[in-house]
């Protein structure tokens, strides 16, 4: 698979695929399979989520494939393609649901794992759907601000506070063996949280996280996840709103880009990641570009954790 290389070609050249890598063509089988879902119809506060996997793939152009904290060269261990984006209807987030899980559904059949590019957080409902229709439930591990297991906004199911209730109650996913990290923030009222810890999911408040430390949390989540295949996804408003400015719904007391490479990174060496997400990127709110930039950092992490495992032949 041809790649470009950017000491020949700069990087501001070219068509904007995920970091410089080939367009996928029809057929085409590869180890990672990158597919955007431009949809923001299920947002709950600022708008714009849309144009986060556009936002990602222009940040992804610094991205290089040699990670020196896990010592591996993606590339060597990892075909790659970029497969456009994922077809929705604006304004319909029922059907767009149908949508995305049609179209994801023969990513999940394959041997590949797809890395999604968001979008708002709704839509991993949609790919849960995919994944359990192809492979059974999944273990979540899940960094976010928010638990998003609200069961309903306004009268109607479908909103990115709600993905993990609606998961929970379809079977989705193994909420024995899932871990949310890093909930922190005001909450509508005292027991919002209730439903998803009876149901056993796992709900690591960020001031725990805080107090108890990455490797304490790093630990358990290796523990609760293991023997499972795991999906990962990661909401960008993990991140302290300092680091991650540019998000629907932004938090503070969060978390460092540096702790977020750091904790991916870890898990995901000792795990099985059958897919992952990057959501709630919403570029118009960072004319900087750092929350993109982070987003697409916290990608990179989770492809040398994936790369480092094949090169160890783990997964």
């Amino acid at each position: 698979m041809m790649t470009v290389n950017s000491l020949e070609i700069p990087r501001f050249s070219g068509i904007r695929t995920f970091m410089r890598l080939p367009q996928a063509a029809d057929g085409q089988k590869t180890d990672v399979s990158v597919i955007g879902v431009p949809f923001d119809t299920a947002t709950s506060f600022r708008p714009g989520t849309r144009f986060g996997p556009a936002a990602l793939r222009e940040a992804s152009l610094i991205l290089k494939p040699y990670c020196p904290v896990v010592d591996v060269d993606i590339l060597e261990h990892l075909t790659i393609a970029d497969y456009g984006d994922c077809p929705t209807i604006p304004g319909y987030t029922a059907e767009s649901l149908d949508k995305i899980q049609e179209h994801l559904f023969p990513f999940y059949k394959e041997n590949t794992v797809p890395v999604v590019l968001g979008g708002d957080h709704s839509i991993t409902l949609a790919e849960l759907r995919a994944f359990h229709e192809a492979k059974g439930p999944a273990a979540l591990l899940h960094f976010d601000a928010h638990s998003d297991t609200v069961p309903e906004y306004f009268g109607k199911p479908y909103n990115h506070g709600s993905p993990f209730y609606h998961a929970l109650n379809e079977g989705l996913i193994i909420p024995e063996k899932s871990i949310q990290i890093g909930i922190r923030g005001p909450l509508y009222d005292k027991h919002i949280l209730d439903y998803p810890k009876n149901k056993g999911l796992r709900i690591v408040l960020g001031d725990e996280l805080h107090s108890r430390g990455c490797d304490a949390i790093i630990a358990e989540a290796i523990a609760r996840l293991q023997g499972s295949p795991v999906f990962l996804t990661f909401d960008i408003d993990f991140l302290d709103a300092s680091y991650a400015p540019g998000t629907g719904t932004p938090e503070v007391e969060g978390f460092s880009t540096r702790q977020a490479l750091c904790m991916v990174r870890k898990i995901c060496k000792k795990i099985d990641v059958a897919a992952m997400d990057l959501v709630e990127v919403l570029p118009d709110k960072d004319a900087s570009g750092i929350t993109a930039l982070a987003g697409v950092s916290v990608i990179h992490a989770f492809l040398a954790a994936l790369a480092w495992r094949k090169s160890n032949k783990l997964s």
